[in-house]
């Protein structure tokens, strides 16, 4: 039974190409390999930890609660105008323009 459909390739579909045109298949591998290979600039990557050593090695430097941080935070916390209106509209403001994100997740 036919139904009546006719089936196309859109021109952004890759077209196959014929067998019959050995010329053509032998220029693309010959191109291919006169190119650098991409493996080659793989090997020599090199992967260097130093900044991360120095990292951990500051971090262990620091002690774990720091006096002048925790004496700020008392001082902020006992300032009745902190934070200051201005800094109250502005997270208010952002809060109230941001998505609900009961809304985005299903």
């Amino acid at each position: 039974m036919k139904s009546g459909l006719t089936v196309t390739n859109p021109p952004s579909m890759i077209q196959s190409t014929s067998h019959s045109d050995a010329a053509a298949r032998a220029k693309a591998l010959q191109a291919l390999e006169t190119r650098p290979s991409v493996h080659s600039a793989v090997k020599s990557d090199r992967l260097s930890t130093a900044a991360t050593d120095q990292l951990r090695a500051a971090l262990k430097a620091q002690p774990e609660i720091r006096p002048d941080v925790v004496e700020r935070g008392r001082r902020l916390a006992a300032d009745p105008a902190y934070p200051s209106s201005d800094i109250i509209r502005h997270i208010s403001a952002a809060i109230v323009r941001s998505p609900d994100l009961a809304d985005v997740v299903s």
